[in-house]
């Protein structure tokens, strides 16, 4: 077991220096779900324990405006990965890649003995590679976080802490209203859906936007149905969801929290003493608000330097990641199969999903983004 360290200053690098890498902060005007810093470089900046030291993308341009943004020098920016591994010394290092290079990134990461991983979702194209990045960083005991952010998010810890102390009763139900592709931004609903669990899927059913779409490869939108280990069930709606934008709903025998508006507005519900033939009435009480509304990235990047350090998990780790993804196929599969029942794990994991981020990457998707405009 390593050493715990408490004040080492940890030498950090983003490969992929884009949205996620460097500029989607500057996107945000309104909270909901996100507290910044958010991002992967704008989190390092201002986290007192890092030090951004490095970059990699193969766009030149990519390079130059996150050296000068970031203040690092152009012999520490570099086009091919492999040499950054070679050249720098680092500790911590972000993948804001697309999916589709994350595999092979990860794997040489942790190959070259890197000590923590910020990882962005979904991890992999398919469940072989997602199988290889797990024993990889398993094999050569990497720390990775995966950028599910809402499980660092303090109204959804909040709402998990309730959970796990019974505070809602025996838990019955969560229920996700999320439009969105199930791989890309599905890995967010999923990933949160088992987080308010407290649990591991075992079978789902799944509907599919339509028979064509899920009988290719490309990421889709659907509808599902999971069943945990521990009783708890749950519906994603990943479908257009009308007045419900990425809304949360858990449930218990003894009260429900409801997230509202994309996490702008959060509710407890308990129930209490009357009613027709007194069975009850539900009341609406006070949500406890956090007691710090702290940037999201600065709390990963705390958490994975705490997983380092003791050797135990982020609180959304590489399994976790595969978990997201291994879910979204299978709802996929059960669509495919005329919405039968699935059962994990999957037994083919040559099974993909392409992730909407993959089409066009051969340019960056600011250089994208300036054309459509």
């Amino acid at each position: 077991m390593r050493k715990t360290v408490t004040t080492e200053t940890y030498r950090a690098a983003v490969i992929g220096l884009g949205r996620m890498g460097s500029t989607f902060d500057d996107e945000i005007e309104q909270g909901g779900s996100l507290f910044l810093p958010y991002c992967h470089a704008p989190s390092y900046d201002a986290h007192p324990r890092v030090e951004l030291v490095a970059g990699a993308d193969p766009h030149d341009e990519q390079r130059q405006i996150f050296g000068e943004r970031w203040g690092i020098n152009s012999s520490h920016m570099y086009a091919d990965v492999g040499q950054m591994l070679a050249k720098e010394d680092l500790d911590l290092v972000s993948i804001c890649t697309t999916a589709r290079v994350r595999r092979d990134i990860a794997v040489a990461v942790a190959e070259a003995g890197v000590r923590g991983i910020w990882l962005e979702k979904p991890i992999s194209l398919s469940l072989k590679e997602a199988d290889e990045m797990v024993a990889a960083c398993q094999q050569y005991g990497t720390s990775t976080a995966i950028n599910c952010a809402r499980r660092w998010n303090p109204f959804f810890g909040e709402t998990r802490r309730q959970v796990d102390d019974g505070e809602l009763g025996r838990l019955l139900q969560v229920t996700a209203y999320a439009q969105c592709g199930l791989s890309h931004n599905g890995s967010h609903a999923i990933d949160t859906i088992r987080y308010l669990a407290a649990g591991e899927v075992t079978w789902v059913f799944g509907e599919m936007e339509s028979d064509a779409a899920a009988e290719g490869e490309m990421d889709l939108q659907g509808n599902g149905y999971l069943a945990f280990d521990n009783g708890v069930r749950a519906y994603l709606r990943a479908l257009p969801t009308g007045v419900a934008s990425w809304e949360f709903d858990v449930l218990g025998t003894e009260g429900r929290v409801r997230s509202l508006a994309g996490a702008i507005e959060w509710e407890k519900w308990i129930q209490v003493a009357g009613g027709p033939r007194q069975r009850g009435l539900p009341a609406r009480v006070p949500f406890p608000w956090p007691a710090r509304m702290r940037g999201m990235g600065l709390d990963i990047v705390d958490d994975l330097l705490a997983a380092i350090d003791s050797d135990s998990k982020p609180r959304s780790d590489i399994t976790d990641g595969h978990a997201a993804l291994e879910i979204a196929i299978a709802l996929r599969e059960s669509h495919r199969q005329g919405g039968q029942r699935i059962d994990l794990p999957l037994e083919d994991r040559s099974l993909r999903i392409e992730s909407a981020e993959i089409r066009d990457d051969s340019e960056p998707a600011r250089v994208r983004r300036m054309k459509a405009s």
